[in-house]
């Protein structure tokens, strides 16, 4: 084999990887669509006004029913979910199943 078939075959070999690499990583996330743009901007501003100060840690497009979902750590360390409707009013809160994973602690 010569060196050139050797390159070849070893770009072959990290591509394969790479994308399959790629695709576990994909497959494994969760299927959430981030908001974005100006969108993005008044689903933030909207959760924000209605459950006072916090950060806003994730949001997401069409999330359990609702045309946004935005997930905000509250200053006391709790993360709740605002969700919204198209015209971007809250049409619910609940405190997110997961949110011993910012910030919190995992007694388990």
């Amino acid at each position: 084999m010569n060196r050139k078939q050797m390159i070849a075959g070893a770009a072959a070999v990290v591509t394969v990887l790479g994308v399959g690499t790629g695709v576990g990583i994909a497959s494994s996330s969760d299927d959430d669509q981030p908001i974005e743009g100006d969108a993005r901007r008044r689903a933030t501003r909207a959760a924000l006004d209605h459950v006072g100060e916090g950060s806003v840690i994730e949001t997401e497009m069409g999330d359990d029913g609702a045309a946004f979902g935005v997930e905000i750590q509250l200053d006391d360390g709790n993360v709740v979910e605002v969700e919204l409707n198209e015209d971007f009013q809250v049409t619910g809160t609940e405190k997110d199943d997961d949110s011993d994973e910012v910030g919190g602690t995992d007694d388990d």
